[in-house]
């Protein structure tokens, strides 16, 4: 009798995939639909997924792949053999294999998976003698550049020092730290890090304003100018005195919407926002409140951008009338507390001599009258 089963095996070309980590992918397989079917999923030589008797079989399936497989049951009938993989692994990536069995024949299909973990922020920060951007939760490594503005020689770039860490999921977390040159303090620094398959860049960049002395009670504008191009942006406003930092303004350009926390005292100008233009301005600054130092931060589509500035309020000086009008002041009280010190220390002085003064003459009529008595008292 002969067999209705074929023995040849038929493979296609590999298929590549790739997938995010974390999230769930599907590896593709079909085959001709004949009956019934035997499916068996491979990572190399592991069990990752079998169907036979018209059911899931996990008896061999290895461990790592448990709760975390499954087939498209009611569309294997129509020959498709795809596998659901859930919560995809940085261990997951590798070449899989798709087995099918029918009457018809069998067949082998090969997929190359691999996986990636999206960059989701760039962190930057300065010092006095260095600035530092980092990321974290990546896969691959990606590539990191530097840059300035106004542009520098290359070289002036080239002290930089970069690390990268993983962690227990097999994630990277990158860090590159740029030695800051004294002639360049006050330019823009610009870091971006670049995806291992190029599809991403995240672009963050911090500068150090000049710091600004402003007398209180005087209006005042700290510059804030966002990267040209920057759309769908939102802007927030951080100061930083002697406590933490507080958020005293936030504005989103696609919703319109505006917080402040300072309203009366400080706020962007909302027709220059929509240009790009970001700068606080502070209505009557006072020297123990609004001294510190104010972060502008711009946040659009992968980027970040950070202008930092030190403010010092001072006390507000006198002016020269002022002064003439405080000097005679002074001068009139002064006279005044002398003229009556010196009515208080003469006073006791008068009323001990008039005392005295009024004895001496009692005394005097006394005697007279004595003398008259006794010249009566003769005649």
């Amino acid at each position: 009798m002969r067999s209705n089963h074929s023995c040849t095996v038929s493979s296609a070309p590999y298929a590549n995939i790739t997938c995010i980590i974390h999230d769930d992918c599907i590896l593709p397989c079909s085959f001709r639909p004949t009956g019934t079917v035997v499916i068996h999923w491979y990572k190399q030589q592991i069990p990752v997924h079998s169907y036979y008797y018209n059911k899931d079989q996990f008896g061999l399936q290895n461990k790592h792949f448990s709760g975390r497989t499954c087939l498209f049951n009611s569309h294997i009938p129509h020959g498709n053999a795809s596998l659901l993989l859930r919560r995809v692994k940085v261990q997951d990536r590798g070449r899989y294999k798709c087995y099918t069995s029918t009457r018809k024949g069998n067949q082998e299909i090969f997929i190359n998976l691999e996986v990636k973990a999206l960059i989701q922020s760039v962190n930057m920060e300065m010092t006095d003698e260095t600035v530092t951007c980092s990321s974290h939760n990546i896969y691959p490594i990606p590539q990191v550049t530097w840059a300035t503005d106004p542009p520098t020689a290359q070289g002036a770039l080239e002290n930089q020092t970069t690390i990268k860490t993983t962690d227990h999921k097999g994630l990277f977390t990158v860090e590159s730290t740029l030695k800051i040159l004294d002639n360049l303090s006050n330019h823009t620094y610009f870091c971006s890090f670049i995806s291992a398959d190029k599809t991403q860049v995240w672009t963050a960049s911090w500068k150090n304003q000049e710091d600004i002395t402003q007398e209180e009670g005087h209006a005042l504008s700290i510059s804030c100018i966002a990267p040209r191009g920057l759309q769908n942006f939102s802007l927030t406003w951080t100061f930083t005195s002697s406590s933490e930092p507080t958020v005293i303004s936030r504005y989103d350009s696609r919703t319109r919407h505006t917080f402040n926390l300072w309203e009366g005292q400080a706020e962007p100008n909302q027709d220059l926002l929509l240009l790009g233009d970001g700068s606080l301005l502070l209505h009557k600054p006072d020297s123990e409140e609004h001294s510190g130092t104010y972060t502008c931060t711009f946040s659009g589509l992968q980027s970040r951008h950070i202008v930092q500035t030190k403010v010092n309020i001072t006390v507000a000086s006198i002016s020269v009338d002022e002064r003439s009008v405080q000097r005679s002041w002074w001068s009139t009280a002064a006279s005044a507390a002398f003229v009556l010190l010196t009515v208080i220390v003469a006073l006791p002085q008068c009323v001990r001599q008039r005392a005295v003064e009024t004895s001496t003459a009692s005394h005097r009529c006394n005697g007279a009258g004595q003398r008259w008595t006794d010249g009566l008292s003769a005649v």
